[in-house]
């Protein structure tokens, strides 16, 4: 959706502008973009972007290879499961409804819910008290980098998962995995990973 909205302004960007976008607010990286759309605001940009998320072309949204089985196992544990998206809600609740898992989370923060996004812990934070879980006894999944250093500055153990970001791009996280088949829940209830 962002390389789409950059092509159709004419504006420059490469691979590592977009990835700027990856785990934050779009609204929030837009304003420091803005220079780059002379006359545009932010939300004129912002809804652009969005307008292209089921548009032709679009690519087709799948779970992260043993994310759904994952969730499923640690909500039969009975572990407590948040979401801490950058996403809106509507996107957020589409997604889990469609994979058949919002049932399993006890707490879904959006970018609708918090004042200041990732890196910012406060979606993070907020989770953990939705569910009554202190931060430093959660762990958090995550794929981009500003994510993992939201995961860090709430005092949360992060894994980092490569599958839209490079190993080398999550730096601070714990562990780091291809996908979320290399995580298994234990007996305690626990999470064994495997890998990173």
């Amino acid at each position: 959706m962002w390389t789409w909205l950059f092509e159709s302004h004419g504006a420059a960007h490469d691979a590592a502008l977009i990835a700027s976008f990856a785990g934050r607010r779009g609204r929030e990286v837009l304003a420091e973009l803005l220079h780059l759309f002379p006359g545009r605001s932010v939300e004129e940009l912002y809804q652009q972007a969005i307008s292209y998320e089921h548009g032709p072309g679009a690519p087709v949204v799948a779970p992260v290879p043993g994310g759904v089985e994952l969730v499923r196992a640690m909500h039969e544990a009975g572990l407590p499961l948040g979401v801490a998206t950058s996403g809106q809600r509507r996107y957020a609740e589409g997604l889990l409804t469609g994979l058949g898992v919002r049932e399993c989370f006890g707490a879904v923060v959006t970018a609708d819910d918090v004042v200041t996004g990732k890196p910012d812990p406060e979606g993070f934070l907020a989770a953990c008290a939705r569910l009554g879980v202190p931060p430093e006894a959660a762990v958090g999944f995550e794929d981009a980098p500003a994510g993992v250093a939201a995961v860090k500055a709430a005092g949360m153990t992060c894994v980092g998962v490569t599958t839209t970001q490079p190993a080398e791009a999550l730096v601070g996280a714990d562990h780091v995995v291809p996908d979320l088949k290399e995580v298994d829940v234990v007996p305690g209830p626990a999470l064994r990973v495997s890998g990173g």
